[in-house]
């Protein structure tokens, strides 16, 4: 019998195909990062200058919530997994995902729950207002918005588990004959850890919000000091979800530095062995450091110093992972296409982002920083400069390959730059405004901040304005560029032996230039 082919909507609805999936989560994050763009615009644009001039304090704390909700759980993670629908059957030689209807349900979640916490903003009472880790007392409190938005992160829950199964299944069970796991791509690596990570963590935080549910609406007093509950007990919970999710944000982004950088420096990856097991040895530190965010809660010395020291220890494989990447570049036979742009660009801003959290890692140090914009820029810096510098460089990487046709060169290293300015414009005055004392998540402060905080909506609005470039430039392609070239597909897929296997023995060896 022949099969259907499904055209219009109903090919969307009901695909199982792992490319049109792959599309619709990366259709659903790009539109998900626009509306929390505009948020954190109203954000800045309120911190422009002192006083309170454009919304009420609990709007803006309603936007900061929901800003981070959404440029996480709706931006983030939809994308890569997205670039993982679309990759990984293609790198390991298997005709689709394991479990393909699955597949089609796990994205379908998604729209729904965007859908549920964009109308937590109108509920009476208003959205949730007690910042992305709605702690206790905060998240007790407030209207209909709060269930909003704890039924919206179960709804994305399960969309990332039922992904991360798919994922982990489609792995182990479908690679082409020789495909061995140590002759993977770094890309199907990191996802196949970060999947791990999403297993272990995500029903951490279901726990957590259900318990906060609970505590709302059923007259239990899990967080509620009154009740004989410890609203401390809710930061242990969330942050053992939370350290985690960091890194489940940030790993695919490593993986996809280490398919882009070997590319244009025309080189295997250097020592690819050695970042296999640098991804693991961070996923497996993320579980025990989570109460580095809780410093400043009254933990006896003996965790303080427990948390420091092995805070400290996981920049040790994130060291690695940096070296490897500049000695792959080393000698290489390098070229700057924009794909090579925002991977270096990344690597660069993610490592000041590192740098910036091994401060935060210092106990005594972190009671000054705590809770200031030292933090904001800190988390900025990993999360815009690893995960969303390296979405940018991924679509760039692929896009001719997944549409047959080319992208605007010229266009694409405009929205590079322009990016790049805007962000270190936003994010580094942010350090010297925490150093200096100033708190977050507040709409107003003292004249002292002004300066830094012009400086920082300026870059907030040239950001912003910059990814309008990116979307044209994406809608151009799809539409049908100039025709990839031939030149594009070896120097993406010609080279991508580079990647795939363990490098060869004389790790400096340059691979043959791609003509």
């Amino acid at each position: 019998m022949a099969h259907d082919h499904p055209t219009g909507l109903k090919r969307w609805l009901f695909t199982t195909n792992h490319k049109d999936i792959g599309t619709m989560y990366l259709v659903f994050a790009f539109t998900m990062a626009l509306i929390g763009g505009s948020m954190s615009l109203v954000i800045r644009a309120e911190l422009f200058q002192p006083g309170l001039q454009i919304v009420e304090p609990h709007f803006f704390n309603q936007m900061t919530t929901v800003h981070a909700l959404v440029m996480i759980f709706g931006f983030i993670m939809p994308a890569f997994v997205g670039l993982a629908n679309w990759q990984i059957p293609m790198m390991i030689g298997a005709p689709d995902m394991a479990l393909p209807r699955m597949n089609n349900w796990s994205f379908w979640i998604l729209p729904f729950a965007g859908t549920l916490l964009m109308l937590s903003l109108f509920m009476p009472g208003g959205g949730p207002a007690g910042g992305w880790t709605i702690y206790p007392p905060l998240s007790v409190q407030g209207g209909i918005g709060m269930d909003f938005t704890i039924l919206t992160i179960h709804l994305l829950g399960i969309s990332s588990i039922l992904g991360s199964i798919n994922i982990i299944s489609t792995i182990l069970n479908m690679r082409a004959p020789g495909m061995t796991l140590m002759k993977m791509p770094m890309f199907v690596w990191s996802w196949l850890i970060t999947a791990f990570l999403l297993i272990a963590s995500i029903p951490v935080l279901a726990g957590a919000v259900t318990m906060l549910l609970t505590d709302r609406h059923f007259g239990t007093h899990f967080f509620n000091a009154a009740g004989g509950g410890d609203p401390v007990l809710f930061q242990h919970v969330f942050w053992f979800f939370g350290h985690p999710e960091v890194y489940i944000l940030v790993l695919p982004a490593f993986g996809v530095f280490s398919q882009i950088i070997p590319t244009f420096a025309r080189k295997p990856l250097f020592g690819y062995a050695s970042m296999v097991f640098a991804t693991a040895t961070i996923a497996f530190l993320s579980f025990i450091v989570w109460a580095h965010h809780m410093y400043t809660v009254g933990m006896p010395m003996a965790g303080e110093l427990f948390f420091m020291y092995s805070t400290m220890l996981i920049a040790v494989p994130t060291g690695v992972k940096v070296f490897n990447w500049l000695s792959t570049m080393w000698r290489g036979s390098m070229t700057f296409e924009t794909p090579m742009l925002w991977a270096i660009g990344g690597v660069f801003t993610f490592t000041i982002g590192g740098l910036s959290g091994l401060m935060l890692s210092i106990t005594p140090a972190d009671f000054q920083y705590h809770d200031t914009y030292f933090v904001v820029a800190h988390f900025h810096y990993v999360i815009i400069g690893g995960s969303a510098f390296a979405l940018f460089g991924a679509i760039f990487y692929w896009l001719p390959k997944w549409t047959g046709h080319m992208y605007n060169e010229g266009l694409g290293k405009l929205h590079f730059w322009l990016t790049m300015i805007g962000f270190n414009l936003t994010f580094f005055p942010q350090h010297f405004l925490g150093l200096a004392g100033m708190p977050r998540r507040i709409p107003d402060y003292s004249l002292q901040f002004s300066g830094f905080n012009e400086w920082s909506t300026i870059g907030a609005f040239l950001t912003i304005g910059a990814q309008f470039i990116f979307f044209y430039v994406a809608f151009k392609t799809i539409k049908g560029g100039e025709k990839a070239t031939k030149e594009v597909w070896e120097g993406a897929e010609g080279l991508e032996w580079t990647v795939a296997s363990p490098a060869p023995y004389h790790t400096f060896e340059t691979a043959p230039n791609v003509k």
